[in-house]
């Protein structure tokens, strides 16, 4: 509480008694953010609730309780992990396994591919867009906002599966974190599917304490609303991150709401009839819902959100339907149009890849094919990182929570 918010608490604390007249010296510290903090406490927590509830039983060896809090891999972004999962493993014998090692290194090289070629790629078309968003408008607006989408996804799911390669190649296995989040077709089963480890964090240690959806429906909504408010607040001390949880709890308090009106919608004009169309209707209203949450988290200032979402109209109609402005509106995106086209096909290799990975029998048709194919693969995924990866000490987005 102290290094993460006391800043915030103390900027908004003199904005208030300066409404009232009041002079409320408060300093202002500037103190570095422990390395890992918010996800090594939350990890710390789950330990302690899980051994005060009699679910796990106290661990004696201060060196595995260390490790517990502090392995290596995980311990910057995550996965946050839970006792019951990691610390047996930490008391069993590991010895050196080539097939752990192979599978582990295979997945750091998919996360390397997913941060340096896609994620860092795609920030250098949505940093200046967020830096200057009263110079842009409509397409180019929206454009940003998909990147950004599509980079906080890679950046984040890269470094994953770089942690649990890692874990893997050490005879390890952690949670997976991420199951292509974005195929989602509601926004309650995208929260099952993105940041896994803290969804369900919050699920089990906030949401039901509060009585989950074992209450009345209003209540039921307010919690949900308070779970997605404290979760904006975890990932940083600013009030866009408090909106884009206030926006996540508004969307699954407007999906209760609005379930019955919304099956019989569905009946009315035949989707239920056209299940793959009515699929892929409910996974792009799931996209932008969440795309659009992510220009609040992105932004550095509310003002700036507000800019960029008053902005997004401007002329987005003449854009979509005249294809020269619609490429002079891509053309204001930063870079130039080769990482417009590396950060979209690059895009496609990773959805493909992340489809591939999540079939449980991956492991087994992989060994299966030639060792040409298998190595062909893994070199041209090196290829790629050293070709067209982007190095400018771009770092992983999560390391700032």
């Amino acid at each position: 509480g102290f290094f993460k918010y006391f800043n915030f608490f103390a900027d908004n604390a003199r904005a208030l008694a300066h409404l009232i007249g009041w002079n409320l010296p408060l300093p202002v510290l500037q103190v570095l953010l422990p390395i890992g903090l918010s996800f090594h406490v939350f990890q710390s927590l789950s330990y302690t609730i899980e051994v005060y509830r009699g679910n796990q039983a106290p661990e004696r060896h201060l060196g595995i309780y260390a490790l517990y809090v502090m392995f290596w891999p995980q311990l910057v972004a995550g996965p946050i992990e839970r006792p019951q999962n990691l610390l047996p493993q930490f008391h069993a014998e590991h010895r050196f396994s080539a097939e752990d090692a192979q599978a582990g290194m295979r997945r750091m090289l998919w996360g390397f591919f997913k941060k340096i070629v896609v994620a860092d790629t795609a920030a250098g078309l949505v940093a200046p867009v967020f830096a200057r968003p009263g110079d842009h408008a409509g397409v180019t607006i929206a454009a940003a906002a998909c990147f950004f989408a599509i980079q906080i996804y890679c950046d984040f799911s890269g470094y994953s599966d770089i942690a649990l390669g890692a874990a893997k190649a050490m005879g390890f296995r952690l949670m997976e974190n991420f199951k292509q989040p974005y195929f989602a077709r509601s926004i309650q089963e995208f929260w099952t599917r993105w940041h896994i480890s803290l969804s369900t964090w919050f699920r089990d240690y906030v949401y039901i304490p509060l009585g989950g959806n074992r209450v009345s429906k209003a209540r039921w909504s307010l919690n949900l609303l308070i779970v997605f408010v404290v979760s904006g607040l975890w990932h940083g001390a600013n009030w866009t991150y408090i909106v884009w949880g206030g926006l996540h709890g508004g969307y699954l308090m407007a999906g209760i709401w609005t379930e019955g009106l919304r099956q019989r919608l569905y009946a009315l004009t035949g989707l239920t009839r056209a299940p793959r169309l009515l699929a892929a209707l409910q996974g792009a209203a799931v996209f932008g819902l969440v795309t659009f949450a992510w220009i609040f988290f992105r932004a550095p200032s509310l003002a700036d959100a507000w800019t960029m979402v008053s902005r997004l109209p401007v002329g987005l109609g003449a854009q979509l339907t005249s294809p020269a402005r619609f490429g002079e509106a891509l053309r204001g995106l930063g870079g130039d149009v080769t990482y417009l086209v590396i950060a979209v096909l690059a895009t496609l290799v990773v959805a493909v890849g992340d489809a591939a990975l999540r079939r449980p029998d991956f492991t087994a048709r992989w060994s299966a094919q030639p060792r040409w194919v298998r190595w062909g693969c893994y070199e041209a995924g090196i290829f790629a990182i050293l070709l067209l990866g982007v190095y400018d000490n771009q770092a992983f987005i999560y390391f700032q929570f």
